[in-house]
């Protein structure tokens, strides 16, 4: 595994790499208040997981967080890095990252698109961004400055997931969680954005992956978006929760590797 810190447009982001370096490429791109360190790359792909500015190792920035032209030029620089077409991964708010992406650079650069329990859309009555009982119960407490507020609403977040992960998994992901300033897992949630003409304009094979027991981010919007995107592929993962990649890891890993296979050729 290689860390690289990638420069966009003066953020320092944080990208680990692994895999060989002539397979195919996928770039992982992690949800809120997470890091690229949540996923489990495929060894027979060339894997990018970005941390995301203000998140894990990348830079916290004073701003950005609310612009999707900031967040499209983070996914650029690492687009721009790989140098060749890749397939985009995200997973829960790196589905909206990707579609940031995809409304200011199209798709040249990129072979695939599969989204992971993802928004694609946010704001009141976005259907791209329908949410579930567990992020509806922990907002806005879990944006908090204060720890007596945050860290108890971040804590049920994650421990109400607990039955489809380990209790290992779940401290893991609370203190990653705990690591993003306040100020970041605010502002990410201060914006309003329709995707819809991006979705329907996307002209690359997309797989849409969705727990059909996820209660951060409602199935539906999973359907919204294999709806919109033309000749999308939609998997719903019986008895499972918000991180399928997770939960399911031999099903997820097998699937990623099929589609990548495919759109590789």
């Amino acid at each position: 595994m290689q860390n690289t810190l990638l420069d966009a447009e003066g953020v320092r982001l944080s990208v680990r790499e692994s895999g060989p370096q002539d397979a195919p490429a996928v770039v992982l791109v992690h949800g809120w208040a997470q890091s690229g360190e949540v996923w489990s790359p495929d060894p027979s792909l060339r894997s990018y997981a970005l941390d995301l500015r203000g998140h894990g190792s990348s830079e916290v920035t004073e701003g950005g967080y609310r612009d999707s032209e900031c967040w499209a030029a983070d996914l650029k620089a690492v687009l721009d890095h790989v140098g060749r077409p890749v397939v985009v991964v995200g997973w829960s708010y790196g589905g909206l990252v990707i579609t940031d992406y995809l409304r200011l650079h199209g798709t040249s650069q990129v072979n695939g698109v599969v989204l992971v329990d993802a928004i694609t859309e946010i704001g009141r009555d976005r259907a791209g961004g329908a949410t579930g009982r567990l992020m509806r119960d922990a907002l806005p407490a879990a944006l908090s400055d204060d720890p007596a507020v945050a860290v108890p609403a971040l804590t049920e977040f994650w421990c109400a997931q607990a039955a489809g992960l380990s209790g290992e998994q779940v401290q893991r992901l609370l203190g990653t969680a705990l690591r993003v300033p306040p100020r970041v897992r605010r502002e990410m949630f201060r914006r309003d954005v329709d995707s819809a003409v991006v979705l329907k304009a996307v002209d690359k094979p997309t797989l849409v992956v969705h727990g059909t027991a996820d209660e951060v981010v409602d199935p539906a919007a999973g359907e919204y978006a294999a709806a919109l995107i033309p000749g999308a592929d939609l998997r719903r993962y019986d008895r499972t929760g918000h991180a399928p990649f997770l939960e399911r890891p031999e099903r997820f890993a097998a699937d990623l590797a099929g589609f990548v296979a495919e759109v590789s050729r």
